[in-house]
């Protein structure tokens, strides 16, 4: 968690500090229109560069996931650099419209232009930019407009998640507008700076991953086919789980990663951790799904044996690997998923993994059927088990873990779950002496 945020501040600096090498927010010249016209340059220059990022982060590309520390944390960027995207745009489109609407009501008075100013010194590249003003001005407004509200609509959970998968391609389309904005309309002096170099770089990259997400070209070549074999519900526990043989385009995985599974075109891709070990002689997955949305609540009646499905990934870095000998793993609800699909891999390893596993299973419900697989491959895989259900055996804290494990600051602590109960344990322990880089997080939501 730590690295994207660091990630997401230093890029702003970054872009900030190469913007102030070509420029300055203290014009030599006093008043209004000379402070407008650097904050409106800055405010683009930051604007366009965090939606350059996001829009290559949108393509999940495989080799910056690992130094993200997975899928989930680049989605998490990518979200915090949508949301700056949207403050910064604000911003910059005030300082643009806004003073022409001063103009308008007779509130601000624009300085005359001076004689000899149109640039007659200006190259042809210059002057050919100049003519576009105009026309990049309108598209940039009517862009923004519409990118104001995807990026909203992004935010808004209870928005159907199969048209915001639609939708949120459409700010491809915006980008690419708004690249045609930022070359005609960015000073041109900057691109012959380190700032303009920079900018350059995210505009190509944004430019190409646009082109990318278009074309619907994003994890093709991690993308696979299957069929689904076995299906069982747990009525209880309003979860399903369902079993599928893969072809060979499916490579194998490492417990604790996801793929997109789609099984209805018109829905699109969606995330689901994988429940099974890789065994390349059978060929098959396993995800176990909860219903938490519209989609999700009618896979039981819209799964059949047969169906067949497209799944894309490995994805995810939370793969349970650390130097130390002992570990905790916290599952909360579906959160539980991950750990047993290590738990198979360590029955399927006979025994090649030593370390000592405490296994905490959080749950609001119970199913015995459930509870009694958990409980096998808890002991198959030499898995110690502590089972709380919330109505009988109260809340997990901090509190209560550490005493159940006396030798906790020993361990590392991988947790699956909502992200108040992973900052209330994270809190907890951090200050009782765990080093914060001990606790991994699966930071599951892709929105």
């Amino acid at each position: 968690m730590k690295r994207i945020v660091w990630v997401f501040w230093c890029f702003l600096q970054v872009l900030s500090i190469l913007w102030l090498m070509a420029d300055t927010l203290w014009p030599t010249q006093p008043g209004f229109f000379p402070m407008r016209t650097v904050w409106v340059q800055y405010s683009g220059v930051l604007a366009m560069g965090v939606m350059s990022l996001a829009m290559l982060l949108a393509t999940r590309p495989a080799w910056i996931e690992p130094q993200l520390q997975g899928l989930d944390k680049m989605y998490r960027l990518h979200k915090w650099l949508g949301v700056a995207a949207l403050v910064i745009g604000v911003g910059h489109w005030l300082w643009a419209k806004g003073t022409k609407w001063a103009v308008g009501w007779g509130w601000l008075v624009r300085p005359e232009r001076k004689p000899g100013s149109a640039g007659v010194s200006m190259s042809s590249v210059e002057a050919a930019l100049r003519n576009w003003r105009g026309l990049a001005e309108d598209i940039g407004e009517w862009a923004f407009y519409a990118a104001v509200v995807l990026i909203v609509l992004a935010l808004v959970k209870r928005f159907p998640y199969h048209l915001f998968a639609k939708t949120h391609k459409l700010l491809a389309i915006i980008y690419l507008t708004l690249v045609f904005h930022t070359v005609v309309l960015t000073k041109f002096g900057y691109w012959s700076q380190p700032v303009g170099w920079v900018l350059a770089v995210l505009v190509i990259a944004g430019t190409a991953s646009a082109v990318r997400v278009l074309l619907g070209c994003v994890g093709a070549r991690l993308t696979a086919h299957g069929v689904i074999e076995t299906l069982e519900t747990y009525a209880p526990l309003r979860v399903l789980e369902f079993s599928l043989s893969v072809d060979e385009h499916w490579n194998g995985h490492r417990p604790g990663q996801f793929a997109f599974v789609t099984s209805h075109p018109e829905e699109g891709a969606h995330p689901y951790t994988i429940a099974s070990s890789w065994d390349v002689q059978t060929r098959k997955l396993t995800f176990i799904t909860k219903a938490l949305g519209d989609y999700t609540s009618t896979l039981p009646a819209r799964l059949s044996v047969g169906d067949r499905v497209t799944v894309e990934g490995p994805y995810g870095c939370f793969t349970f690997e650390d130097a130390r000998k002992h570990q905790i793993w916290i599952g909360a609800g579906i959160g539980i998923t991950p750990f047993i699909a290590r738990m198979k891999y360590r029955a399927q390893d006979g025994g090649g993994d030593t370390q000592q596993i405490e296994l905490f299973h959080t749950t609001a419900d119970l199913d015995p059927v459930a509870i009694e697989k958990l409980r096998a491959d808890a002991q198959a895989a030499g898995v110690r088990l502590h089972l709380f259900v919330d109505r009988v055996d109260g809340f997990l804290s901090g509190e209560r873990l550490r005493a159940l494990v006396p030798d906790w600051k020993e361990a590392s602590f991988w947790f699956c779950g909502p992200v108040g109960f992973a900052h209330a344990l994270r809190a907890d322990l951090t200050s009782q002496g765990l080093p914060a880089d001990a606790f991994h997080q699966e930071l599951f939501a892709m929105r």
